[in-house]
């Protein structure tokens, strides 16, 4: 029998999650909030690992097609939660999830002792609000939210990020191993603390690709075989080589979304301020991408679609 690198990593997934919880069917009950373009995917490589699960969206046309891999979809945040071990949210920043944690026809549909994961991107404040509320209702929190792109929640290898108590973070491990490589950064807050890290090096590396590519493009130089002689070397990197060849053949179809990367921006820039720091490179890169959303059409573009705007600076037509 042939077996695909993604079914192989299906299956060690499934082994290594059956170990944790010693059975050959998960029967902890997990709900996800919010299934756009990152937590269709998340969701579906749950439920692929046997967790029972059910799914909620704003839009209800975006999580029916959950109903092929065995989720339960519900209108409502309240129904979908009712009975949950584990409630995962991934939706469009802190606002919105603080709305649903405060929301108390929601927490009291929840199942007593559960387990809030927001894998969102939001403030570290946001983050620690949230946990301070739950705990004292007597639910525990996680804040983890991932890096990777639809890509890499598809083949469920995110970078996931989580803060908060370690005994929490253990009981959630089987269900983050799901969706891709979870690791325990600190205490509450500190997970949304490196989304932000995170975001500042792929926005300003983004910002040095787009230059790049437009120099050798420009200078006559071959650009996909530029990242090919690159590759394997200190300037090689996951954005030199998918968001490059983005650039170059002006595919800006979103992966991640240039407004969301904005956000988290600004989300980095309030912490850093609060700590006292500057971080030059992260405001001038920030104001950019501020430009491209608001200026440029670039909201719903993918980030590496700030290109665009370097173009513009040089006065040349995409």
């Amino acid at each position: 029998m042939l077996f695909t690198l993604k079914g192989l990593a299906y299956c060690y997934r499934k082994h290594v999650i059956q170990a944790w919880t010693g059975t050959s069917m998960p029967d902890h009950k997990i709900a996800l909030l919010g299934t756009g373009l990152m937590g269709a995917h998340m969701a579906r490589n749950i439920a692929k690992v046997g967790f029972p699960l059910a799914v909620w969206n704003r839009s209800r046309s975006k999580a029916e097609p959950l109903a092929a891999v065995g989720a339960t979809v519900h209108d409502t945040v309240a129904d979908a939660v009712a009975g949950a071990d584990i409630v995962i949210s991934m939706l469009a920043d802190g606002v919105v999830v603080g709305g649903l944690v405060t929301d108390a026809e929601v927490t009291g549909a929840m199942k007593p002792g559960a387990l809030w994961i927001d894998m969102s991107s939001a403030k570290p404040e946001e983050a620690r609000a949230q946990a301070a509320h739950l705990a004292g209702l007597g639910f525990a929190h996680l804040d983890a939210p991932v890096s990777g792109g639809t890509k890499g929640a598809e083949a469920a290898t995110l970078a996931i990020m989580a803060g908060g108590e370690a005994d929490a973070f253990a009981h959630a491990t089987p269900v983050l191993e799901a969706m891709g490589r979870p690791v325990h950064v600190g205490p509450t807050g500190s997970g949304q603390l490196s989304k932000l890290a995170n975001q500042a090096i792929v926005a300003v590396t983004i910002a040095a690709v787009a230059e790049a590519m437009l120099l050798v493009q420009k200078g006559g130089a071959d650009p996909a075989a530029v990242r090919a002689a690159l590759k394997g070397g200190f300037a090689d990197s996951t954005i030199l080589q998918q968001h490059g060849e983005r650039m170059t053949e002006g595919n800006f179809v979103p992966g991640g979304l240039s407004k969301f990367q904005l956000k988290d921006l600004d989300n980095l820039l309030n912490e850093s301020g609060q700590l006292g720091l500057t971080l030059p490179v992260a405001e001038m890169t920030r104001d950019r991408f501020a430009d491209f959303v608001e200026n440029m059409d670039g909201a719903d573009k993918d980030h590496s679609g700030l290109y665009l705007e370097l173009l513009k600076r040089n006065g040349m037509d995409a």
